[in-house]
């Protein structure tokens, strides 16, 4: 039987966790590929994207449903990004469907049309108002909108709060109008600021040098110490592709962690500057989204996500702290940002810069193999100096809330000169666990295999694995003793100890739980900047890429158990931190020192990183990875399972080992099944099975075997399972 007349065939991909494409049939004119329409699936009408025109369906005429709706009529997605999403669905080996959805917002995911929608915006009524002196935020915020009127969100991301804005409006000095946005064509308009650009040291020069002269796909690692200037070089590489009227992908760790370089970007280039993340409105994102695709924002800078967007003139793409693994989708499509846009880039035929202090053990062997070419900053610009290390051993010695007297000796002579100190301590909350001193009894999480942390300010104990919350206890629920005592150490113990030895000070804790409400994350940061704190502790919020000139010492507190981490990729992170935690000290013009405490100053990793630096450490650690034959050496895929009886995850993996274990080839090694680090986590046992190869071919293979073996699994129904290719965690 053939397709009815006036009907022709499109090939689509739904949002379904099925790894297939779907026939459906469609009234002609047929959609060009890159739109989406509806249609029926199951009991449900779903958004689809279409993928292709076939000729011909492997399913019977008579059996294909037809399309319900067209919603575009223009494609949403080029040709180029779907070339990128079908390598990305193969070479994960994920959902098709999902992976295509993925690079789509919300608001497309669920059919809404792909257009503008209006906004809005704040307008000065006078371009020559000005505000009081003190109004250091007005002011800030009448200087942006006589560029032009933006949105309370836009403003909101330069730092700029709805009460400030509320506030103007009272005096009459703003009004809210709605409107559609206004996309003027900046390539005629464009501008850069040469005041704001500093004299480039050798380094740095002979950098962009290089940069300039990249033509096509040309791949840079620039390695560059902490405070080397490395965000000058992304923004003088990119004044060149600006001139040409391309677009720039900047992509970052956490957008709320560099509110500093998404104001510097917008001071130096007089182009629309757009940022993409999850902390934007479905309608915000979806608009920014929209002018990335038309052309009318020319630097994008976003996380993990932006990669996907499509663009209209993409001309470069960097990637700052490229090491940090969030650049990897922990859940879902578990792809990874640095990898695709490396893709991304080869496709466009664009260069692209990988950059960081610390970089990633892939990115320097793919350096040292010839891959990237290597662009090195070894000093810091001006007087600014590299901060002296120093490890305090502190074994018998008497701390007080995690704080030796040698190094309160240290903070209160810095304290003294009019300098800054920063502690930092990777664990928020008062303590890691509430003990009984009576009987021994632990608060522990009833639905992990964890202690509750305690959090004695709220009076509450929380899971930080399962986010499960419940209050205090007053009495030992075993014993009955109200000896309840807090054991281990947190930023909440040590806020509350520092007021007590250094009460002439201001102290500020920069942690997950006293930055959650809007706004108060940038401004902890600004009261920094302007000397309103002298001491900071915080955790790992506080160590990246912040600028605080007058910070001098920089201490790490109880990182020991870093050090004999079972994964093998633990002491690739702890340097990573220790550098980027160290390089928040001496970066202006005082000098810097970073103190490290531990029980093991004769550890070598320690002895490394203080001595010889990063890339010293990083050579042997990559010589160790070589002769083990792990990663970057060999490739993985890990098989993670979870479910809610440990025996049913045991079973499943016994199962797909058994089968695969005996047509594996030489290349592919086979590893578990074992339990995770914490078996039990928010009631869910979790276990897991290895695949590592020297072939990545061979691997891919075995992963394809592995999925059709698994549906015939009967142990299969009674697990949730997910494939990871190139996991940068192992449970």
């Amino acid at each position: 039987m053939s397709v009815p007349a006036q009907h022709g065939l499109l090939r689509v991909v739904l949002p379904v966790p099925l790894r297939r494409e779907f026939d459906y049939l469609c009234p002609l004119p047929l959609p060009a590929k890159g739109c989406r329409v509806t249609v029926p699936f199951g009991n449900r009408t779903l958004v689809a994207l279409v993928l292709a025109h076939p000729e011909h369906s492997d399913v019977p005429p008579a059996r294909l449903k037809t399309v319900t709706a067209v919603l575009d009529r223009r494609p949403i997605l080029a040709e180029a990004e779907l070339h990128l999403l079908a390598w990305a669905a193969r070479y994960y080996l994920h959902a098709p469907g999902e992976v295509y959805f993925q690079a789509l917002p919300t608001l497309l995911r669920k059919g809404e049309a792909a257009c503008y929608r209006s906004m809005d915006y704040w307008h000065l009524l006078d371009p020559n108002t000005e505000a009081p002196a003190q109004a250091i935020k007005q002011r800030q915020a009448l200087l942006l909108l006589r560029q032009g009127p933006l949105t309370a969100g836009e403003l909101d991301a330069r730092g700029i709060s709805g009460a400030v804005l509320q506030a103007m409006a009272r005096k009459q000095l703003i009004e809210k109008k709605e409107q559609l946005p206004d996309h003027i064509d900046w390539r005629a308009l464009m501008g850069i600021a040469q005041e704001d650009k500093p004299r480039l040291g050798t380094e740095q020069a002979l950098a962009v040098s290089l940069l300039h002269r990249a033509a096509g796909f040309s791949p840079f690692l620039l390695e560059g110490i902490t405070g080397s200037g490395k965000t000058e070089v992304y923004l003088q590489a990119m004044e060149p592709v600006l001139q040409a009227g391309n677009q720039v992908l900047v992509l970052v760790p956490e957008i709320g962690l560099t509110p500093q370089t998404i104001a510097r970007f917008q001071r130096r280039f007089r182009v629309p500057v757009s940022t993409l993340h999850s902390g934007m409105s479905e309608r915000e994102r979806l608009d920014a989204w929209l002018a990335c695709r038309d052309g009318s924002t020319a630097v994008v800078i976003g996380t993990r996500s932006a990669l996907l967007t499509p663009f209209q003139r993409l001309g470069l793409i960097i990637i700052d702290e490229e090491h940090d693994t969030s650049f990897k989708q922990q859940d879902g499509f578990r792809y990874h940002a640095r990898d695709m846009a490396l893709l991304r880039a080869q496709q466009l035929n664009i260069p692209i810069i990988l950059g960081s202090a610390t970089p990633s053990f892939e990115s320097l062997h793919n350096a040292a193999a010839g891959k990237y070419r290597l662009l090195t900053l070894s000093q810091r610009p001006g007087t600014a100096t590299v901060a002296r290390h120093q490890l305090l051993d502190s074994k018998h010695v008497q701390l007080h809330a995690g704080l030796s007297p040698q190094l309160i000796q240290l903070m209160t002579q810095e304290l003294a000169d009019g300098n800054q100190v920063m502690l930092f301590l990777n664990r928020r909350g008062y303590a890691p666990a509430l003990l009984c001193h009576d009987c021994g009894w632990l608060a522990d999480c009833e639905r992990c295999d964890a202690h509750y942390t305690w959090h004695k300010h709220r009076g509450r104990l929380h899971c930080h694995h399962c986010d499960h919350q419940r209050p205090v206890p007053p009495r030992c629920p075993h014993c009955g003793s109200d000896q309840l005592l807090g054991t281990g150490l947190g930023t909440e113990q040590v806020e509350q100890a520092l007021a007590g030895l250094f009460p002439q000070y201001a102290t500020i804790r920069i942690d997950r739980d006293n930055t959650r409400r809007k706004g108060s994350f940038q401004q902890h940061l600004e009261g920094i900047r302007a000397g309103k704190y002298q001491i900071l502790i915080g955790t790992q919020m506080l160590a990246k890429g912040h600028h605080f000139p007058d910070v001098t010492l920089v201490a790490m507190l109880d990182v020991d158990g870093a050090l004999f981490a079972s994964d093998f990729r633990a002491t690739e992170r702890f340097a990573q931190l220790y550098i980027q935690v160290a390089g928040r000290a001496g970066r202006a013009s005082k000098p810097g020192r970073v103190v490290l405490q531990t029980h093991h100053p004769d550890h070598a990793l320690l002895q490394d990183l203080a001595n010889q630096g990063y890339r010293h450490f990083a050579r042997g650690a990559l010589q160790e990875r070589q002769a083990a034959l792990l990663p970057p050496f060999s490739f993985q895929a890990l098989f993670r399972v979870q479910a809610t009886k440990a025996h049913y995850c045991q079973d499943f993996l016994q199962q797909l080992a058994g089968q695969l274990s005996p047509g594996l080839p030489p290349a592919v090694l086979c590893i578990g099944p074992m339990s995770a680090q914490m078996e039990r986590k928010a009631g869910q046992y979790r276990y897991q099975l290895l695949l590592q190869a020297s072939s990545r071919r061979e691997l891919a293979s075995t992963c394809r075997q592995a999925l059709a073996l698994i549906e015939s699994l009967p142990a299969a129904r009674k697990v949730r399972w997910s494939l990871d290719i190139d996991p940068v965690e192992i449970w």
